[in-house]
């Protein structure tokens, strides 16, 4: 079993588990299919050579005749929704091999682009305010290709419904959808989530950010675009928790009326339980954005220079048991779980202690993502 769940943690493509609009039909359901035809009306785009119609999933986990002991839907994805998944060829991507991979373009993807991150502090005045206005508009812009999955029973998939969402929501959602407690014949099961404690945490959080990054440069036509991080080494307070940056905050954490996401809500934020999948999708419901940096007294600090060095020094990317125990472990020093300096000692730091340092929705990890302030974090922990 052990075995198992390292192959499925390392199958990224299949933890992202994002759902095509097109493929999420009753007919796409009944059948199985997940092969959207292409503009040049062949599935996959084979008549113009993009990509094929595979059947059988592309990225399985699972040895041929194998029953795996967990039934929840998410289990060897996409598994449990298609047997048929579009396989892109070269330069080609995107769940219909309509796209590029990440970092191409052009009409053929025959262009290669690198784009260079940069420190949100050191983004001039017109690129600090191009990523805010595309985020607000990618928060309020409806995806034309996704769409999120809500439940309030995981135990009866006649009750699963697929929902509109706006482009960001989606990200936000595949956050929280990777986190909730796995389904072992039909008994919960919080010890593991598919994309934390353990050796998919640092790959999987990198595709999350390309996703995110890539849908923005599709919706803005802007191939420059980049996200910014936060490098948040040594700070003795959260220097971007202001209005110029990503939001002051009252005693209460409410954000600051005249900051940029005073009035962001959350998706899949309140009511929530673990046999349940988002369902809470009706903008009145959902939760606005909270944030109290500093204020746990748990986590009075921000990781430091020496931190980070020390986490650097593990060679190893995991090591046994592959959880949020595993000692000399580079993942788990990174997010938090390990002491850097000594490898062995358990205790909050680096990734997780920022989440906790900045309270609020970032301290509740699941819903997390709802947050933009997530984005600029993860781009330091990436980096």
């Amino acid at each position: 079993m052990l075995g198992l769940w390292i192959s499925l943690t390392f199958c990224l493509h299949g933890v992202l588990s994002q759902f095509p609009r097109v493929c999420t039909t009753d007919g796409a359901l009944q059948t199985k299919n997940c092969c959207p035809r292409w503009t040049d009306g062949t599935p996959c785009g084979f008549r113009s050579g993009r990509g094929r119609c595979r059947n059988g999933v592309a990225f399985s986990s699972l040895a041929a005749g194998q029953v795996p002991l967990y039934n929840d839907d998410r289990w060897d994805w996409p598994r449990y929704y298609y047997d048929s998944t579009c396989e892109c060829y070269g330069n080609y991507g995107g769940f219909d091999c309509g796209d590029c991979k990440h970092g191409y373009f052009g009409e053929r993807c025959e262009r290669r682009k690198t784009l260079v991150r940069r420190e949100i502090r050191e983004l001039s005045l017109v690129d600090r305010r191009r990523f805010f206005s595309y985020l607000a508009l990618a928060k309020t812009t409806k995806s034309k290709d996704y769409v999120v999955l809500t439940t309030g029973d995981r135990h009866h998939r006649d009750t699963f419904r697929f929902v509109d969402a706006s482009i960001y929501d989606v990200f936000a959602w595949m956050h929280y959808f990777s986190m909730k407690p796995i389904m072992v014949n039909s008994t919960l099961d919080d010890s593991k989530n598919f994309a934390h404690q353990g050796p998919v945490f640092p790959g999987w959080h990198r595709m999350a950010l390309m996703f995110l990054e890539r849908e923005i440069q599709r919706m803005t036509g802007d191939e420059d675009f980049a996200f910014p991080y936060y490098d948040w080494r040594g700070e003795q307070n959260c220097s971007i928790c202001t209005n110029d940056f990503m939001g002051d905050n009252d005693v209460q954490g409410n954000l600051d009326p005249y900051s940029h996401f005073s009035n962001w809500r959350g998706i899949c934020s309140g009511y929530d339980y673990p046999d349940a999948y988002c369902p809470v999708i009706q903008e009145h419901q959902m939760e606005t954005i909270l944030r109290k940096p500093g204020t746990d007294p748990v986590a009075a600090r921000l990781p430091s220079v020496q931190d980070v060095e020390d986490t650097l020094q593990w060679r190893d990317l995991d090591t046994p048991p592959y959880n949020e125990t595993a000692t000399r472990s580079f993942r788990n020093a990174l997010e938090g779980f390990l002491r850097p300096s000594d490898g062995v000692t358990l205790e909050r730091n680096m990734h997780n202690l920022v989440h906790m340092y900045l309270g609020g929705t970032m301290s509740r990890v699941p819903i997390s993502s709802n947050d933009p302030i997530f984005i600029v974090h993860h781009g330091f922990v990436d980096k």
